[in-house]
């Protein structure tokens, strides 16, 4: 029998668990290639033989606890509608305090030379590349499958003629005392907090970008030496944590000019910055 967008709307509610049944509209919208408001406002709309059973198997994709954001295929981040896969951890809104602390430290007129580190779908060198439109990036991952995501999406946002992107293990290392600004959202969860992570992150999200050795401080130890070799002096390193890794960050980085650390919006020290 055909669905109107308000009754499929209704039974995508009573298909899915509470915490998921904010996802119906946005998914629905994925579905009949529409905005949200359009869903709503279009209550009386039939939806054709193509899109109902997209939007049943998008519904089921959801119940099995995959990330709606894979299931879309995109993320807002900054403000730009990036794509992502499996191959790619989803850029959170806290990343993005990252970017806003680099921004604090340049001018944005100035020929710069920076480093995103694990750029995953590419989105903090991709904003950073919009805000700082002389600046040259050169965009890391260990992944060849996120960095095939990455450079879509610089490709879609324009600015993939500014950012180079590498397959390697943290930095490139014959570029020494070249980078004004290395930035980069590592891996940080021990691997003992693995089964605590929501079903969604643990059994979707890829687990090199997520885990960080027993006590989740493995990735910085190797980064903050290597980071240091490639700033020219005065640059800046500035990296996302988890929760509770201030401390021990400040002990590794106690040897740096100066040392930041900046909350988020809930008032948890979430990002770090060091001055070579």
């Amino acid at each position: 029998m055909a669905l109107t967008v308000a009754e499929a709307r209704l039974w995508g509610e009573r298909e899915l668990a509470p915490e998921q049944r904010r996802d119906v509209a946005y998914l629905l919208r994925a579905a009949m290639g529409r905005d949200v408001a359009y869903v709503l406002a279009h209550g009386e709309e039939v939806l054709t033989d193509e899109v109902a059973p997209r939007f049943r198997a998008m519904i089921a994709r959801r119940q099995a606890g995959e990330p709606v954001q894979y299931i879309v295929g995109t993320q807002e981040f900054w403000g730009l509608e990036l794509q992502v896969t499996p191959a790619v951890l989803i850029p959170r809104p806290e990343t993005e305090h990252v970017v806003e602390a680099v921004l604090a430290r340049v001018s944005r007129d100035a020929d710069l030379r920076i480093a995103d580190v694990g750029t995953g779908s590419g989105a903090i060198a991709i904003a950073l590349a919009k805000e700082l439109p002389r600046a040259r990036m050169v965009a890391t991952d260990i992944s060849a499958a996120a960095l095939r995501v990455a450079k879509k999406n610089a490709e879609q946002h324009r600015v993939g003629n500014r950012i180079e992107f590498v397959e390697c293990d943290l930095l490139p290392v014959q570029l020494q005392n070249y980078f004004d600004v290395i930035a980069s959202n590592p891996p940080y969860v021990a691997e003992a907090d693995r089964e605590t992570l929501a079903r969604e992150v643990r059994d979707f999200e890829p687990a090199q970008a997520l885990l960080a050795g027993a006590d989740g401080m493995a990735v910085y130890r190797r980064l903050a030496p290597a980071a240091k070799a490639s700033l020219r002096p005065g640059g800046w390193l500035v990296m996302e944590m988890g929760a509770g890794q201030a401390g021990e960050l400040r002990k590794l980085l106690a040897g740096w000019k100066s040392l930041e650390i900046r909350r988020d919006l809930a008032g948890i020290e979430r990002v770090v910055c060091a001055q070579c």
